[in-house]
């Protein structure tokens, strides 16, 4: 029996939506209506509790409004159906509320049930992995082709001898971006869910995991309960998985534990170790060159010698084929070489590629109108920029302050809400839903995801000096950065020519850049002179990407 508490004594629906309410006196807007609320408790039970599977009549929800002594303040709530995973009772209704537990628990105390409960294997149930295979392998944004069908063959192949034998085997993905990692793990997913293998999805990534969790549940909200974070598997049986999933590896942190995290749960355990115990076969999806954050530290050399050192069998498979920047390797290529991240800095002239467009603009004015035109016919359009400005909390009536500054022109950073407020979207979803283009996006947001054409400002803390890229931590103001004792120097170092090798490699079409420091930008004028335009093949390629994707493309899905 599941009881949600409530102390409101009144409560109204909020602007005709029977699913939210507003209770008078209590900050922080409108609330689930609390019987939504505890029938998806119950769900969730059902869907991941091994000891409830098959049999849905086993567990009971109500929510109780134990103040809410006057029927009239809480009428509204009664438009949302009773069942019984979720019932509403109020301290008028507290006869009907004792004879309702009666009926449902035993007469007298009985530890065994709870002992079952607590001591029940948590895994996705047969009829949530039925659903989940309905749902994404009809999506047609999850087609494979090239090493991605070769990578979902192989673990498929490492998940039955893993089975069959007894054993365990721990497995690697590696690409850059746009060589269809994600892709890749959503098709496992929703094959191993078809072949009943229990299999979670995982990413370190707020932003990706709540779009993933919207675009894989589209159309049936539960198949989101698959979709987790690195750190939920502190206490996860093991092997009670027969696959994890692990997209954006290298955001693999060291340890799970936050402030958030109980005193009982808090140790030294690797954040590694925890999610390579958690299922037979764990998958790791990774891009070395994405490391952004101090204490991210999912690379190929440590997920392999982690394992080595478990005695466990490691397979490592390259994703080639490169779908993001028009499929442009020589671009990803010159990227990688102008930032210095192939170990010498011998940048060199971008000489064009008819797959891709590549400019400078002489301002942030010119950058966004450049790509206003673009979403004028149709395209899909972001501005991102590196951490360099403050980054305000929304004002009292819930504007945007407009933290970015560069001379006359100005604009907010996405917002930190997890809603929507006026017509920027909530953050996870700021590079995917409608009125994104408004604010500018960092690293944190736009990891993951790809737009048609993609704006960059780069700013004070990468600038050009005596023929290559130098860093300045004073111009940085990302507060994961600030501390020289945490981030060395040579460390801050890599993680900034990372975060800006993501936010230029985040276009399908084009990228058009625009430096704040002169020098900088008198180089970039130098090194890439004209942009190459053949806007009948823009045309063809958009509709490529979309139809083959590349790491996950939620935009081109709503198209």
């Amino acid at each position: 029996m599941i009881v949600e508490l409530k102390q409101w004594s009144a409560a109204y629906t909020y602007e005709d939506d029977p699913t939210l309410v507003e209770v008078p006196g209590l900050a922080g807007g409108p609330r689930l209506h609390p019987v939504i609320q505890v029938r998806g408790y119950c769900e969730y039970l059902l869907d991941f509790a091994k000891v409830l599977a098959d049999r849905p009549d086993s567990i009971a929800g109500m929510a109780y409004l134990h103040n809410a002594s006057d029927p009239a303040l809480v009428k509204d709530l009664l438009s949302v159906p009773i069942s019984l995973t979720g019932n509403l009772f109020t301290a008028a209704d507290k006869a009907a509320m004792f004879e309702f537990l009666r009926l449902r628990l035993a007469p007298s105390p009985d530890h065994h049930a709870a002992d079952l409960l607590i001591n029940s294997a948590v895994a996705p149930s047969k009829q949530l992995l039925r659903l989940a295979a309905a749902e994404i392998r009809e999506r047609s944004q999850f087609r494979l082709i090239g090493n991605q069908k070769l990578a979902v063959q192989l673990v498929m192949h490492a998940v039955e001898h893993a089975r069959a034998g007894n054993t365990k085997r721990v497995i690697a993905v590696t690409g850059g971006p746009g060589t269809g990692k994600s892709v890749v793990a959503l098709s496992l997913v929703g094959e191993l869910a078809r072949r009943g293998r229990t299999v979670i999805h995982a990413t370190g990534s707020r932003s990706f995991t709540q779009t993933l969790r919207k675009v894989a549940g589209h159309r049936a909200p539960k198949v989101r309960t698959l979709f987790k974070y690195f750190n939920q598997f502190m206490t996860a049986d093991p092997n009670g998985l027969d696959v994890l999933i692990m997209d954006e590896a290298h955001r693999i942190r060291k340890t799970s534990v936050d402030r958030y995290t109980p005193a009982a749960l808090r140790s030294d355990r690797p954040q590694i170790d925890e999610l390579i115990a958690a299922a037979r076969v764990p998958v790791f999806l990774l891009d070395e060159h994405q490391v952004v954050r101090p204490g991210e530290m999912g690379t190929l050399q440590q997920i392999e010698q982690h394992a080595r050192v478990l005695g466990l069998d490691f397979q490592h498979i390259e994703l080639g084929e490169q779908f993001r920047c028009g499929g442009s390797n020589e671009y990803v290529n010159w990227i990688i070489r102008l930032l210095g991240l192939a170990g010498d800095f011998n940048p060199i002239e971008w000489t064009g590629d008819p797959k891709f467009e590549v400019r400078v603009v002489d301002s942030p004015e010119e950058l966004e109108h450049f790509l206003e035109t673009k979403l004028e016919q149709g395209y899909s359009a972001r501005i991102t920029a590196g951490y360099c400005w403050p980054w305000s909390d929304p004002r009292p009536d819930g504007t945007l302050a407009d933290d970015v500054r560069i001379g006359s022109w100005s604009r907010p950073w996405n917002s930190k809400s997890d809603r929507r407020i006026g017509t920027a979207p909530p953050s996870a979803l700021w590079a995917t839903s409608e009125g994104g283009f408004n604010q500018v996006g960092c690293v944190y947001t736009a990891q993951g995801f790809e737009f048609d054409w993609n704006g960059v400002i780069i700013g004070p803390d990468l600038v050009w000096r005596d023929g290559r890229f130098v860093t300045v931590r004073s111009a940085n103001k990302d507060p994961e950065l600030k501390n020289p004792n945490k981030v060395s120097d040579s460390r801050f170092d890599l993680l900034v020519r990372n975060v800006y090798k993501v936010l230029l490699t985040r276009g399908m079409i084009g990228t058009a850049i625009y430096a704040t420091d002169p020098e900088t930008q008198n180089a970039l004028r130098s090194l890439i002179r004209t942009p190459t335009r053949i806007e009948s093949h823009f045309v063809v390629n958009r509709r490529v990407t979309i139809s083959t994707d590349q790491e996950h493309n939620p935009v081109g899905a709503d198209r």
